[in-house]
């Protein structure tokens, strides 16, 4: 059966650590000044009451991915069960992905001169059926992944039971990652 991937992160967990960011990094070796994960913060509030909120940017395997549709060597490819990867064999390096992603989460490999991006650890990890290193790392549990298919997965359980979006779901990418938003009230 074919698997249907999910990553879910709660917002209301997430403290901004940076550990899903350096087991990213070390991970999959990322040069330095380019980040296939990113965890945001963002101070809210008037002093003293303020608060904190952090955001997670990095791939979020569109289905509907636009970085596909416009590459010319089909470096860009989706497999049978929807992941967006890259063939850096085929890349040309035109960019054209990398303007064409509305999640800005690919860039230039200074050492490879291929395009990149977070592929949830997929070859190193994933296809060897262990999480991907930003989920087997964090401390909160803020980032879960797993099967939809697999009803006694977590990120099926969870997405049963949690109101959750898409990151900019008005484009229709319809994104394979999904966010468990901010409660209101609650400070980070």
């Amino acid at each position: 059966m074919i698997k249907k991937y999910r990553m879910i992160y709660d917002e209301n967990l997430c403290i901004g650590c940076q550990s899903c960011s350096i087991a990213c990094r070390v991970e999959n070796n990322v040069s330095d000044s380019f980040f296939r994960l990113q965890v945001r913060m963002e101070t809210r509030g008037i002093f003293p009451s303020l608060s904190m909120q952090f955001s997670r940017h990095a791939c979020v395997m569109c289905e509907n991915a636009p970085c596909v549709s416009v590459c010319p060597t089909h470096a860009s490819f989706q497999t049978k069960d929807g992941l967006t990867h890259i063939d850096e064999r085929l890349c040309i390096s035109c960019k054209y992905c990398i303007v064409a992603c509305p999640y800005e989460a690919r860039f230039i490999n200074p050492h490879t001169k291929a395009v990149e991006k977070c592929t949830f650890c997929f070859e190193n990890r994933v296809s060897k059926e262990i999480l991907p290193a930003c989920v087997s790392i964090c401390p909160t549990e803020a980032l879960s992944f797993g099967d939809l298919n697999d009803k006694n997965s977590t990120v099926s359980q969870k997405s049963h039971k949690n109101y959750f979006t898409f990151p900019k779901e008005h484009l229709r990418t319809f994104p394979k990652v999904t966010l468990i938003p901010h409660k209101k009230g609650i400070k980070s």
